[in-house]
């Protein structure tokens, strides 16, 4: 019976399920998160052209404080997963409290900030003078919603690390269709305009939030943990979060300096950029879920003490990435002619976009092992490694970026230098792994 556990198709079959009831549920999730921009557009594109242009500039700004704190997932995520493998179930979510209180107090924040500054910020972003009343309008309602959406990441990474995906996979799907049909009976049937959307999107976010804390508070109770907010862990919670704050800005400014390079080089180029880079998220979806995955299994086996499997299950999770790398490039050099026309009937935009769509699609098997990898490190809690691996990587494309509209290349340039980014993030990656380094065993790193 030993024998055949240590069989190495019997271990491959393990990590594979294990990989794949985490990774399917947490792509539904991922997936179901931008959905709720898309519904309130659909909605709000109704009443006008102003209304819709001043979603446009607040959603960007709620978006971008999100994607900010996305380190309340990632870090609660490994700090949970590490004590549910050593056995302290109590420990785990008492871990995932301090979390969870961390977003709150941040929410909080984030929320006095910006009722106040909402013009200020709207009138940063370029909106027009018939657009920022309801940008500002949507930005301060929605702000009221931005401490539940930091308490959903928060619980979202406490049962992450739990090994449960399936949850924030319901309550995603019942967040949307309540965001969905809140903003339909507010902004129409109760008359409110595109502040009946905002409120619509804050319900349900709280709803989510309160949804999630049922489960943990329950988790608690059966398992004996504290629910009181803790200072020692809510300080040692944002310590852990600060180098993967680092990473996250790191990589929004490589996007925001390829946003910005791609408007340079003129209007069929930045169209096209904006459907490629459209594209280019929705592929990281399907990896990011498989680095969650791997977030939730390395931080297990490392709480467990058992340091050869997180090796093992690390070796068979960058199969699966380069697996699912080539499997993504290959749909977009067969599909490009059916989802071109979804996006444009430009011709001059089509051909700008055929040759970026090609080293798109070669690059993805390099994506692939970059969120794999990703993913392993944070499970580790490898954070500072990788804060430092990505201001290296910004460093690298920085300049190579900004020559693009010097040293000419056009579009494909410039997406050239994001397939150099990645293949940087790659390397000072994979030079970890090898290196062991993040392989500390034990409760806590």
């Amino acid at each position: 019976m030993t024998q055949a556990l240590r069989d190495p198709k019997t271990v491959r079959r393990r990590h594979d399920r294990e990989i794949v009831s985490l990774a399917v549920p947490a792509f539904g999730a991922l997936v179901a998160e931008p959905l709720f921009v898309i519904v309130d557009s659909a909605i709000v594109g109704h009443l006008g052209t102003p209304q819709l242009a001043g979603l446009g500039v607040a959603a960007a700004l709620l978006m971008t404080a999100v994607s900010v704190f996305v380190f309340l997932a990632y870090a609660t995520t490994a700090a949970v997963a590490r004590r549910v493998g050593a056995g302290d179930m109590a420990s785990a979510i008492r871990q995932g409290m301090d979390g969870i209180w961390l977003a709150l107090l941040l929410g909080i924040a984030v929320v006095a900030v910006t009722l106040p500054a909402a013009p200020w910020l709207i009138d940063i972003f370029g909106a027009s003078d018939t657009a920022a009343p309801y940008a500002i309008t949507y930005l301060r309602i929605s702000s009221l919603g931005i401490p539940a959406m930091l308490i959903v990441l928060a619980a979202t990474g406490v049962l992450r690390g739990l090994q449960d995906t399936r949850t924030p996979l319901y309550v995603a799907i019942g967040g949307f269709a309540a965001n969905a049909a809140l903003n339909v009976g507010l902004v129409y049937g109760a008359g409110l305009g595109i502040a009946g959307s905002a409120w619509g999107t804050v319900i349900a976010q709280c709803g989510m939030a309160v949804a999630y804390l049922i489960v943990v508070v329950r988790g608690a109770r059966k398992h004996g943990a504290s629910l009181r907010p803790d200072t020692a862990g809510i300080r040692a919670s944002a310590q852990a979060g600060v180098p993967l704050l680092v990473r996250t800005l790191s990589l929004r400014a490589v996007l925001l300096i390829a946003t910005a390079v791609a408007a340079r080089l003129g209007d069929a180029e930045i169209a096209a950029h904006q459907i490629v880079l459209s594209l280019w998220s929705l592929m990281a979806f399907a990896l990011d879920a498989i680095a969650i995955a791997g977030q939730a299994i390395i931080g297990r086996y490392l709480g467990a003490g058992d340091a050869d499997g997180a090796r093992q299950v690390c070796r068979r999770m960058v199969q699966w990435g380069i697996a699912s790398g080539v499997v993504l490039g290959l749909l977009i050099v067969a599909t490009r002619p059916l989802f071109l026309p979804l996006f444009t009937g430009d011709s001059v935009v089509h051909e700008t976009l055929l040759p970026v769509l090609l080293v798109v699609a070669l690059s993805q098997p390099i994506a692939g092992v970059v969120f794999v990898l990703d993913g392993v490190l944070m499970g580790a809690g490898d954070g500072r490694y990788l804060a430092g691996a990505m201001l290296v990587t910004l460093t690298v494309f920085a300049p190579v970026a900004l020559l693009v509209p010097t040293l000419g290349g056009g579009l494909t340039a410039l997406w050239w230098a994001m397939t150099l980014m990645m293949a940087v993030r790659m390397l000072t990656l994979w030079h970890r792994t090898r290196s062991g380094r993040w392989i500390v065993t034990g409760a806590s790193r």
